[in-house]
């Protein structure tokens, strides 16, 4: 490529990228702050209201530095507009919520690169980089002889290295080593965030581009049948088995145990107290985020494969279609008429524009009296004296108690010290059967430890009289509870 379509192709990139315009924006340190701090977390999203009320916060006290003259919901409109924001319909409620954009996250990774930048060049990334060109070398290989010395040249290193650790040789990396390994694990997790942010961008960008198929198409004949035919054309694009390859392989509860086993001796070993919180932290919640962001980007790529279904099974395209040939027929012949008059021109015509909604006449619904009947009118009952234990019945009924939850772990600390679940239970039995079991587990997910690599007996009686128990994960109350 020359050096003209390079610059050609780097002026396109600056002009349409959102990543560098967060960079070279006026407010850059702000933004980035601001939207780190809110939506940096892995899948992180907030209702709108709630984002509001958290960026104003923020800009009272970053007002003192920096002129700031907006509120919230103005710096958001604008960030959002910039391309920084991405707004959504909520799922679970009425209301918007907001995200950062596939090139905010870049942007943001960028920014932490370069105040703490690493190392490129370390032992482990050097081996794995040999390791994978080797095995894409025989991988690639078609000469079976060659894969059958390579097979065995590895059956025979793995001889060695089990009749060293058989003899008491066992190699066991320095601080260092570890150090640097699990620098870049936690380099490959954060970037999770951008990837999914990204996978999620490229599917609704072909989302777009299946629907403008559809639309403009003279002959879609290709895209309508595969769909007719079931086909969801997102998921069998490259894109889409790409993930769902990734997906299954997370979901397999083979593997995805054996990774949350292997985190969790790691996170054992003496050297990981070393590390800072936020890393701990990280590797700590690392299968967690894979999977809630595959279910999130799996969930957007169901949807809009059933919304292209939907799109053409419902006719909709040929409404689009019509009101797209009526747009090209008028400007085919504005286009002759701009010669002769100019836009700003008075015409001696009068245009009514009709003040109904131009819709199906398949949504129309018939008016039904009867659903806007609300029954009898309600009569002033008669007051009454309330009984304050029949109250308090009815609210354990209905809620957890923890105040009385909370009063039994206190009380078995502050006599025994580190007390699991089961060692609060053989004090003070769960009053409230199940309930007072879940609230137990909530307050030491909450205020103690969960120790994941051992498991206890939780055991109580149901309201029905009859015993029960679960084996559950150790949950471990190390202090009082304030």
């Amino acid at each position: 490529m020359s050096a003209l379509a390079t610059a050609l192709a780097y002026q396109r990139l600056v002009e349409q990228s959102a990543a560098l315009r967060l960079l070279r924006a006026d407010h850059a340190p702000v933004i980035a702050a601001v939207l780190a701090q809110h939506l940096g977390a892995p899948g992180a999203r907030l209702a709108a209201d709630d984002l509001y009320e958290l960026v104003d916060g923020d800009l009272e006290v970053l007002r003192d530095h920096v002129d700031l003259p907006q509120n919230a919901r103005g710096y958001c409109d604008d960030w959002r507009s910039a391309g920084f924001l991405v707004r959504r319909p909520a799922a679970e409620a009425r209301g918007e919520t907001i995200e950062l954009s596939p090139d905010a996250v870049v942007a943001l990774r960028v920014l932490a690169q370069l105040e703490a930048p690493r190392s490129t060049i370390t032992q482990s990334r050097l081996v794995n980089l040999a390791q994978a060109v080797r095995q894409l070398a025989i991988d690639t290989d078609p000469d079976v002889s060659r894969r059958l010395d390579a097979l065995r040249a590895e059956r025979q290193h793995i001889d060695e290295q089990i009749a060293r650790v058989a003899s008491g040789e066992v190699d066991v990396l320095d601080e260092r080593q570890v150090r640097e390994r699990l620098g870049e694990v936690l380099l490959q997790a954060r970037d999770l965030p951008g990837d999914f942010a990204g996978v999620r961008a490229r599917f609704e960008e072909l989302n777009h581009q299946l629907r403008a198929r559809v639309l403009d198409s003279d002959d879609p004949g290709a895209v309508l049948d595969d769909v007719f035919r079931g086909v969801d054309l997102i998921e069998s694009s490259d894109e889409g088995q790409t993930f769902s390859a990734f997906s299954a392989l997370l979901r397999d509860a083979e593997r995805s145990s054996e990774l949350e086993s292997d985190l969790a001796a790691v996170l054992d070993r003496a050297m990981v107290d070393t590390l800072e919180p936020e890393s701990r932290h990280a590797l700590r919640s690392l299968v967690r985020d894979l999977k809630r962001g595959s279910r999130e980007v799996h969930g957007v790529l169901t949807e809009f494969a059933r919304g292209l279904r939907r799109y053409v099974f419902s006719q909709e395209f040929q409404r689009d279609r019509a009101l797209r040939d009526a747009l090209q027929e008028a400007l085919a012949a504005a286009v002759p008429a701009s010669r002769h008059l100019k836009p700003y021109a008075p015409l001696d015509r009068e245009l009514e524009l009709s003040t109904l909604r131009m819709t199906s006449v398949g949504e129309i619904a018939v008016h039904d009296p009867m659903e806007f009947r609300t029954g009898a009118t309600l009569a002033a009952a008669e007051p009454t004296t309330v009984d304050l234990a029949a109250l308090a019945a009815i609210a354990r009924e209905s809620e957890i108690d923890f105040a009385e939850l909370i009063d039994n772990v206190n009380a078995v600390v502050d006599g025994r010290g580190e007390v699991t679940v089961a060692g609060v239970l053989a004090v003070a039995p769960a009053t409230q059967g199940l309930a007072s079991i879940v609230g137990l587990l909530s307050l030491a997910m909450a205020h103690g430890q969960v120790r994941s690599d051992v498991t206890e007996v939780l055991a109580w009686t149901g309201r029905d009289g009859v015993p029960r128990a679960a084996e559950v994960t150790t949950h471990v109350f190390t202090r009082r509870i304030a």
